[in-house]
């Protein structure tokens, strides 16, 4: 009896504005673009909600009362969130009415949307709480199972996902990790004990997500009775069919003139009507099915491109530079102890500015641009490190006033404890010191060999 597991990625990045090598030092604002162009966010922001968001929400609502067995998941990036707080308070409700349900499981993921754990696990920690209390605060559960982002993932992620209290880490079901075995089973990562691994069925889901408006394809115009018919073709050869895809599809990555809400619309009704199917959310398949023994991932799996590694985000010089350069700021930034440069920081660590960079050719690369809001890869570079420039400045100048008052507080100290001695002198007990109160410093006249009287200030 195999389970459907929907889970959907809901992710909109904040783009980086069209930002020149002079607005470097002038401008602390990157994501605020208010023209047409397609890096104005709240632009986007509003086109994929009426296209997408609240038709698809509203439709998952009436099928969640509809039948009682159907079930989703969701992983909400927290910059979506921050987005959906600042302007978007309809879709934020729509979100939270589908949590209210009791059967739309949410998912942790980083906040930031970013590659964080290949660089450093402290941040990657950091984002996983970040994102664990926006959740909390804005629909009052807490996630059990974890994805990371874009699906990246290998042993050491599952490692990491336990330590931090995980039941369940989902992953992409790749075929050169799998080999033999079919993604319709739960199983282990080796150096794990309790934490359970689903893996994505891209066969089915990307008939969905990427085949279901192509009309070259065998299979079009999919309908759900004939999707329903190959869910009902795994009874015996699996438990559970995972169907994880960007929650976009719906609306804006297929549009409305597809049928894909009416497929959507269907779909329930035609799973259910073999009385050996069901719909479950990751934390049940989790606690309903054994695992199937362990598989290896020793190097990292994605969601992207064929190749399901990291090329999609690090394959040329240019990707892996500005990657680097962000993660080498992380000390400095985070001595600033300022937490709009923090924010700033991390939201440059999304790992769709990364993307955007990508400089491949064929299928792989039509994606890319078609996501992207630049028109070249290397425009997206030059708009991210010229940002990446202005944001070293401003940290740079936030330590050294930070170096500033804290050289003030020693002299403050200083002159705080000094008191008058019985030959004339004036002494701080720690050491013996001259106040200079034109040049406000204080010397220490052991060092300086010329220890004297000094004038009480």
């Amino acid at each position: 009896m195999p389970s459907i597991c929907f889970y959907f990625q809901v992710h909109q990045p904040l783009r980086i504005k069209p930002y020149k090598v002079f607005d470097v030092g002038n401008d602390p604002e990157y994501f605020n673009d208010a023209s047409d162009n397609k890096t104005n966010n709240k632009l986007i922001m509003e086109k994929v909600s009426n296209k997408s968001y609240l038709p698809t929400n509203k439709l998952l609502l009436e099928l969640l009362n509809r039948h009682p067995e159907f079930k989703v998941s969701f992983s909400l990036s927290g910059v979506f969130l921050e987005q959906l707080e600042d302007g978007f308070p309809e879709v934020l409700k729509s979100f939270q009415d589908l949590v209210k349900t009791g059967r739309a499981e949410i998912l942790s993921e980083t906040y930031y949307h970013s590659l964080s754990f290949l660089y450093s696990k402290d941040e990657f920690r950091k984002q996983v709480e970040l994102h664990k209390q926006k959740i909390w605060d804005l629909f009052e559960v807490e996630p059990q199972v974890f994805r990371n982002t874009e699906l990246i993932f290998n042993n050491e992620l599952a490692q990491e996902a336990e330590a931090m209290g995980y039941k369940g880490v989902i992953a992409e079901g790749a075929d050169h990790i799998l080999d033999w075995r079919s993604p319709n089973f739960v199983y282990r990562s080796p150096g794990t004990k309790n934490i359970k691994l689903l893996l994505k069925n891209y066969k089915l889901s990307d008939d969905i997500a990427f085949r279901f408006s192509d009309k070259g394809w065998a299979a079009h115009p999919l309908l759900a009775e004939t999707f329903s018919s190959w869910v009902s073709d795994h009874n015996g050869a699996g438990n559970l069919i995972n169907l994880f895809m960007d929650y976009e599809t719906f609306g804006e990555h297929q549009w409305e003139d597809t049928g894909i809400f009416k497929f959507l619309e269907n779909l329930p009704n035609e799973v259910l009507k073999n009385p050996d199917n069901d719909f479950v959310t990751p934390s049940e398949a989790i606690a309903k099915y054994d695992d199937f023994g362990e598989i290896d991932f020793p190097h990292y799996v994605s969601w992207a491109d064929e190749e399901r590694d990291l090329s999609a985000w690090l394959s040329n010089d240019i990707q892996r530079d500005s990657m680097e350069k962000i993660y080498a700021m992380e000390k400095n930034v985070l001595e600033t102890k300022d937490e709009k440069l923090i924010k700033t920081w991390r939201r440059l660590q999304t790992s769709d500015h990364f993307y955007y960079m990508c400089t491949k050719f064929f299928n792989d690369g039509d994606v890319h641009k078609y996501f992207s809001p630049y028109d070249t890869p290397y425009d997206a570079f030059i708009n991210f490190m010229n940002a990446l420039n202005d944001l070293k400045i401003r940290v740079n100048e936030k330590l050294e006033q930070i170096n500033k008052k804290g050289k003030k507080k020693v002299i403050k100290k200083a002159v705080d404890d000094i008191h008058e001695k019985d030959d004339g002198h004036f002494h701080n007990p720690n050491f013996i010191i001259e106040l200079n109160k034109a040049k406000n410093h204080v010397i220490d006249l052991r060092k300086e060999r010329k220890l004297k009287k000094v004038k009480k200030m």
